[in-house]
């Protein structure tokens, strides 16, 4: 019986959507984005995050100052509540995430690891 990987795909998005640590982070962005100065501050912090990630990728240098004013910013978030539990969802999931990718990437790992 072939199975149909897509199925399984979208049934996994399902549990995802359904899942506590998907509906703890969605609380978690709503509470932010219903909060005008909150919302602000999050806004600035994931830009300059994007912008450190950019130059990064294009293989320039950060400069002190933008590093200094990027760990400023995380000073910042992380002392309002609302961002600092919209983080810390953020993180849960990802971890989450992380480990469904090993679990789906297993039958690959196992191919080529016995190859070695």
């Amino acid at each position: 019986m072939a199975v149909n990987l897509y199925d399984s795909a979208y049934e996994l998005e399902k549990a995802v959507r359904e899942s506590d640590e998907y509906k703890a982070l969605k609380q978690a962005y709503d509470d932010v984005n219903a909060d005008p100065s909150a919302k602000t501050m999050f806004e600035n912090f994931r830009n300059i995050q994007m912008e450190l990630q950019q130059k990064q990728m294009m293989g320039q240098d950060i400069t002190q100052e933008e590093v200094e004013q990027a760990q400023k910013t995380v000073a910042l978030v992380q002392q309002h509540e609302q961002i600092s539990k919209l983080m810390e969802a953020e993180q849960r999931m990802s971890m989450m995430v992380a480990e469904m990718n090993k679990i789906i990437m297993k039958p690959l790992e196992e191919l080529y690891g016995a190859a070695e």
